[in-house]
């Protein structure tokens, strides 16, 4: 009965309170770009739901296909652990098997998406292209472009 419960609650849930939406993802790496381009960067974009499955991407000029795919990378172990990647150069010094876990990028650059008011977490942001706190920056901006949070609420 718990199963079935739970079933109808979340399919009175609208979708977006559930997902990151295709127009929220292309609203980050949007926001991104534009914060990339003011400063005079070039990064490759990555938006993953909490699945890590790909919602929108965006590899400005100047980049490779390694700067897009790392970006997915850095986006999907986001998406699996939780937290930024600029994290996991901690948890990967401190943590004795975080560095061989799945997922894991000890690069900074991801950065988790958060629902505007920080309550869920929708999904992970990855940017590679410029220095790693430079990726971070864009990722950030792109995040709040969208009208949503890069931190969950405490």
């Amino acid at each position: 009965m718990k199963i079935v419960g739970m079933a109808a609650l979340l399919m009175a849930t609208p979708v977006s309170a559930q997902t990151l939406t295709a127009e929220q993802a292309d609203s980050i790496v949007k926001g991104c770009a534009a914060h990339a381009r003011a400063k005079s960067q070039s990064h490759a974009v990555a938006v993953v739901d909490t699945g890590g499955q790909l919602v929108a991407a965006w590899r400005m000029d100047g980049n490779g296909f390694g700067s897009m795919e790392f970006s997915l990378e850095k986006a999907r172990a986001v998406a699996a652990w939780g937290f930024p990647t600029s994290g996991m150069v901690d948890a990967v010094k401190g943590t004795p098997g975080f560095a061989d876990a799945p997922f894991v990028v000890a690069v900074p650059g991801g950065i988790p998406v958060f629902s505007a008011d920080g309550r869920t977490r929708l999904g992970g942001v990855g940017a590679s292209g410029e220095a790693p706190a430079d990726d971070a920056a864009c990722a950030s901006a792109g995040i709040a472009a969208a009208g949503l949070k890069s931190e969950r609420a405490r």
